[in-house]
């Protein structure tokens, strides 16, 4: 994991600002009676718009622009004609390459209004993604990160699955190394100004244990209980972390 140049940054920071606009129009388009294929849609038309080519389309056989995960999906849901309802809550995970390089991010909306136990499933995970990310900074150990998310999550009664994680981010959609959302501080690669990296955790209301259905993408949990996903894309910086996918 290297550091990346000021112009792979500015690279990066374009693709990260795609990601953003397509999430902007997601949480304009979010709501009961829409299709995750036309979200799907819509993702792809800003990203070809910008300049740029959606990270997942194709990648490794993903059929889509975006996953769109619902409920108890905790990631890689494939858009198709599933309508929305009130109540739902969903993922939008995006990608971006720019120039040959890649920002990711996810995000979970409300569908309508939803449930409170579903609210607070919602804050809690958006507020573990911050809670790991006070440590990412020039010095810092790759796995300070891992467990600022884990004592976030099991403050809360939460779990994580433990078979995914972030990753390093830049030429490739998917570089070295991982980031868990769980373990020991103080472990990994000494962080340094200019990584980049996409930290995200998944949150899960139940426990940890989830499966792939047949179609070979969907990670659904097995107690069926809801799940959530919150992702940017960071540089590391001398006195803490840029977000890249942002507006």
């Amino acid at each position: 994991m290297r550091p990346k140049t000021s112009k792979e940054l500015e690279m990066m920071k374009e693709a990260g600002r795609i990601v953003a606009l397509v999430h902007k129009k997601m949480s304009e388009m979010i709501r009961p009676g829409v299709t995750t294929k036309e979200l799907d849609v819509a993702a792809y038309n800003i990203i070809k718009d910008a300049g740029a080519t959606p990270s997942f389309l194709n990648y490794q056989g993903f059929p889509a622009s975006i996953c769109a995960s619902i409920n108890d999906v905790v990631i890689h849901g494939i858009p198709d004609q599933s309508v929305l309802h009130e109540g739902d809550i969903i993922s939008i995970d995006v990608g971006a390459n720019y120039q040959g390089y890649h920002g990711d991010s996810a995000w979970t909306y409300a569908v309508g209004k939803v449930s409170p136990e579903r609210e607070r499933l919602m804050s809690v995970s958006e507020q573990a993604l911050f809670d790991g990310l006070k440590y990412a900074r020039h010095g810092a150990r790759l796995t300070d990160i891992s467990h600022g998310i884990q004592v976030c999550l099991l403050e809360h009664g939460y779990s994580t699955p433990i078979e995914y994680s972030g990753h390093g981010i830049g030429k490739m959609l998917h570089e070295k190394p991982a980031v868990l959302n769980y373990g020991l501080a103080g472990r990994g690669p000494i962080l340094k100004a200019g990584m980049t990296l996409a930290v995200e955790p998944m949150i899960i209301a139940g426990k940890r244990h989830v499966k792939t259905l047949p179609d070979g993408w969907t990670v659904v949990t097995q107690d069926h209980s809801d799940a959530c996903h919150y992702e940017h894309t960071i540089v590391i910086t001398n006195d803490g972390y840029e977000i890249l996918t942002k507006l």
